[in-house]
């Protein structure tokens, strides 16, 4: 009887397989009942989650980092002086390990890159852990190893200056703010009681029409920041998209577009590291479907050019991606359901026509 009711089972899970391939509607009413099911069960959740997340998305023909340096989690912004200015987790080899620095980088045009800081010994570095911080210096052990790295510094323009966020796995994370109202800092702990913001990872900034600026971090946790953003007026809540749990596991970021807040983040999918997004019309949702927008593009973000046009940065985290643990960037557009995709140009033309 058991082994007649898990036949039963496999049919009616493949009936569903071959319904949904099919688009036609159904519904599966009975859960996998043994290991074999279970798997079968997994596949058929994973090719559904993939299916809603877009119309295979493609990176553009061609794709190369912005330079060869060693980075992670590429941020990047457009400045008040018409500048663009990234950073992102450096540090290797040591970034699964000790790290301390914040590095800074400046561009005209998106093409050629150049460090905002050039004195010897401080090259590119704005803030350095053991130099400026405080809670940040403790170094715990991870596996018997030294474990402090410094991860996903963001860099945003808000109020008149520029803002850091970044985090340290096991201790929280943290916001400087640029004295000087320039990039290259001096930046100092903006946080009133000169403690972490959140215990979480991967934090970010978000500013909204009306001027309220938010803090999001970790899996999409979201918390409106008091005025002078020195701490946070309300407690995290997380914004779930439709389908899933999370948008993303990690690196979170939200901007707004055409009256949308759309909402990425991280998630590891067969082993590579993508990018996913859910959009709402309200803040705090309900948002809908995620879906995949940048193959092998996970932990980045999305910003605007001075013409207008929308990028996402890039990094490649495996062998799979176009490049590896490099700065890129390529640009998007969003289709008639205002979904974001990967803009069908040639990235490289489309820079040295701009």
């Amino acid at each position: 009887m058991a082994h007649e009711r898990r036949r039963q089972n496999h049919r009616r899970i493949h009936c569903r397989l071959q319904q949904e391939q099919g688009q036609i509607m159904g519904d599966l009413s009975e859960s996998a009942e043994t290991s074999a099911e279970f798997l079968l069960f997994a596949h058929y959740l994973r090719w559904k989650d993939m299916n809603t997340m877009n119309k295979n998305p493609e990176l553009p023909a061609h794709f190369k980092p912005l330079f060869d340096y060693p980075l992670r989690d590429t941020s990047i912004c457009l400045g008040h002086d018409g500048y663009y200015y990234m950073t992102g987790t450096t540090g290797f080899p040591d970034w699964w390990a000790v790290t301390g620095d914040i590095q800074i980088w400046k561009s005209a045009d998106l093409q050629e890159w150049t460090p905002i800081i050039t004195e010897p010994r401080k090259r590119t570095v704005v803030w350095n852990i053991d130099r400026d911080g405080t809670w940040e210096k403790e170094i715990t052990l991870r596996d018997g190893a030294p474990f402090r790295p410094l991860w996903a510094p963001e860099i945003h323009y808000l109020k008149g200056t520029y803002w850091l966020t970044y985090c340290i796995p096991r201790l929280g994370s943290g916001l400087l703010r640029s004295v000087s109202g320039r990039a290259e800092g001096p930046y100092v702990d903006h946080i009133s009681m000169k403690s972490p913001i959140s215990p979480y990872i991967d934090a970010s900034l978000f500013q909204d029409d009306d001027g309220s600026v938010y803090y999001l971090c970790d899996n999409g946790k979201i918390a409106r920041m008091t005025e002078d953003m020195t701490a946070l007026a309300e407690e995290l809540r997380l914004l779930s998209p439709s389908n899933a749990e999370h948008v993303g596991f990690e690196g979170t970021f939200l901007f707004k577009t055409q009256g949308r807040y759309y909402l990425a983040g991280a998630e590891f999918v067969d082993g590579d590291y993508h990018c996913l997004v859910a959009s709402s019309d309200h803040l705090y949702g309900p948002y809908g479907d995620r879906y995949l927008v940048i193959p092998h593009g996970g932990h980045n973000m999305f910003f605007r050019d001075r013409d207008g046009q929308w990028w996402s940065t890039f990094f490649g985290n495996n062998a799979n991606a176009p490049f590896r643990e490099r700065p890129g960037i390529l640009k998007v557009e969003f289709d008639d359901e205002l979904r974001i995709r990967p803009k069908e140009e040639n990235l490289i033309d489309s820079l040295q026509t701009k």
